[in-house]
């Protein structure tokens, strides 16, 4: 990273700047700082220019004097409402993961499955300057999109940040050198089918999360990872946030949470040779086969896409923004 990427969150706005406008009933809208534009609501016209050189934190006034706060939007905020070529990670979900995979700074970590890149922007902000991050993705409409979102937050390209197109399984083993990882986070359809792989390039100790979305892909990597004998036995978990209304007196639940987003599931990597002990526990009903693991995990898991014609929208969107904000950087410079 450069000293562009931090000056970039303080100071005056700036053209090329994300802002984040709350009107007066707290609807909020994030547009990019372009002089000579307008942002238009059913309530008025607010200009851009009035928007640059304020100091982040601002009220600024439209045409028909609705106030609006105007702020640099936290990276929670920006992975929201960034362009989107696949479903991004939940801020709630993020958090977990940086914790749990103990991402550290200067750690060499793989992602597979970058999506939107929202994943991506925390563990990059986690590893610092000093670590690196190697990132696999199978679709290049998806890696187009996530480059252009990191670009559009950081104001330019990580020197610490590759993404490989291809396979992870067939493409790690090219990339990184065994024994070499820290931290391996799988965010795909079936993990299970990378565990080889993945276990070649983890240091001993090292940490493997899996982010799944269904239990039947939950209990799949669980047993594939209790299977492999590679790894520590597997804990999993999901996160719900509930908020609270709290005003005087009034002070309850949210009507609204935001529950079941997806599983982490964590192991780490023994070392070679290493056999884990046996944990002693009552017998149970869970014994099972491989017949049984495909019966409850069919081969066709299934896949929510995107239409060609929608990510050909989101790939444009993004682009923008990841031009508008290194220009700006440029012209800082």
């Amino acid at each position: 990273m450069n000293d562009s990427q931090v000056i970039q969150n303080s100071g005056p706005f700036r053209a090329g700047d994300r802002v984040q406008l709350t009107g007066p009933k707290g609807r909020m809208n994030t547009i990019t700082l372009v002089p000579g534009e307008v942002f238009h609501t059913h309530r008025g016209i607010l200009s851009h220019d009035d928007i640059i050189g304020l100091p982040d934190g601002s009220v600024v006034t439209n045409n028909v004097g609705v106030e609006h706060l105007a702020l640099r939007p936290l990276l929670s905020d920006f992975v929201m409402s960034m362009p989107r070529g696949a479903a991004i990670i939940y801020p709630k979900d993020a958090a977990q993961i940086l914790a749990q995979a103990d991402i550290f700074p200067g750690a060499t970590v793989v992602e597979a499955g970058v999506g939107s890149g929202a994943l991506s922007l925390w563990l990059l902000r986690a590893i610092g300057p000093a670590g690196r991050l190697a990132s696999f993705e199978r679709r290049e409409e998806f890696a187009d999109v996530a480059r252009a979102n990191i670009a559009t937050f950081l104001g330019s390209d990580p020197a610490n940040w590759t993404i490989t197109l291809g396979d992870l399984a067939e493409a790690l083993p090219t990339t990184v050198e065994p024994g070499s990882v820290d931290r391996v986070v799988l965010d795909m359809l079936a993990p299970w089918e990378c565990l080889d792989a993945v276990s070649e390039a983890l240091k001993p100790g090292g940490v493997l999360l899996c982010y799944v979305a269904t239990v039947t892909q939950l209990s799949r990597v669980a047993e594939a990872i209790r299977g492999s004998g590679l790894y520590t036995n597997p804990d999993s978990n999901e996160t719900m946030i509930r908020g609270w209304h709290v005003e005087g007196l009034a002070v309850r639940p949210d009507h609204r949470m935001i529950g079941h987003t997806g599983f982490l599931i964590t192991a780490r990597r023994l070392a070679p040779d290493t056999i884990l002990p046996e944990l002693k526990r009552r017998p149970s009903k869970t014994d099972f086969d491989d017949a049984d693991v495909e019966a409850w995990t069919p081969g066709a898991l299934g896949e929510r896409s995107v239409s060609p014609k929608a990510l050909r929208k989101r790939v444009r969107a993004a682009g923008a923004g990841a031009a508008l904000s290194k220009a700006r950087d440029l012209d800082a410079g």
